[in-house]
């Protein structure tokens, strides 16, 4: 048995024109799996797919929806599905994040978060899951963060911490509801993570003396980078986890062991 060996199977990224979910969808690609990517911008979408044409000479689906409608939902599973013939794969990586101190945090923006970082997944993964249940066999994978189990140190991010802490249980509840039916869903918690949003947002906050601030939190000494997920991922989508259900790994260069 090929403990790693995911060529052949189909996977939807939900996220997939951002820098996490993209990155995510080479790697799946580079493992041979047919791949489709999901998310609500056409515009990045497109960049996407033509950036992984260009990188490993494969297309890959798209497939532009707001995924806090379960209508819209619905309709993009039964697109998919019908296209791939089925899907294996299911990866959540959208997500966003509003930074307000509690004290000033609109309750607006509070909801929104709530909308797009944990109403978004369970959506696509009850719609997504009904297909797996159906074909006796199914692999979830949603990216939350470190900041599901440690809080910031300092004000900002009560919306962000407490949609991750959702995250979590809700991973945890989806592995227990689908378990009985062959179907595996963990999730991972990467810190923060130099995508090319985060590096604009680091070069508003002081460029490198900000970045090295980041760097020194973690016991490996090195920012983390998109690809460094990439590996818990295919692990999680593979035969090698098909006993491990309803866990959150940490690849975050060892923040949550001394944070």
């Amino acid at each position: 048995m090929d403990y790693f060996d995911i060529k052949g199977k189909n996977a939807v990224v939900i996220g997939g024109a951002g820098g996490l979910g993209k990155t995510l969808a080479k790697g799946l690609v580079s493992s041979g799996v047919n791949t489709t990517i999901v998310d609500i911008s056409e515009e990045g979408l497109a960049r996407a797919k033509d950036e992984i044409k260009a990188e490993f000479g494969v297309e890959v689906g798209t497939y532009a929806v707001d995924a806090t409608n379960e209508e819209r939902v619905v309709e993009m599973v039964n697109k998919t599905t019908a296209d791939m013939g089925k899907v294996d794969i299911l990866v959540c990586a959208q997500g966003i994040n509003k930074k307000f101190p509690v004290e000033e945090f609109p309750v607006d923006a509070y909801r929104a978060l709530f909308e797009v970082n944990v109403v978004s997944i369970m959506l696509c993964c009850k719609h997504f899951g009904i297909h797996m249940k159906g074909n006796g066999y199914g692999k979830m994978v949603i990216i939350s963060s470190v900041r599901g189990k440690i809080a910031t140190l300092g004000a900002g991010n009560v919306g962000y911490c407490t949609t991750k802490g959702a995250v979590d249980m809700l991973t945890r509840q989806l592995a227990s509801e689908f378990g009985p039916h062959n179907i595996t869903v963990n999730a991972i918690g990467p810190t923060v993570t130099e995508t090319p949003m985060m590096t604009n947002i680091i070069e508003q906050r002081g460029g490198d003396a900000y970045r090295q601030s980041l760097i020194d939190q973690l016991p490996l000494r090195r920012m983390a980078m998109p690809e460094y997920i990439v590996g818990t991922a295919l692990f999680l989508a593979a035969p090698a986890s098909d006993f491990m259900t309803g866990n959150i790994l940490y690849p975050d260069g060892g923040l949550t062991c001394v944070g």
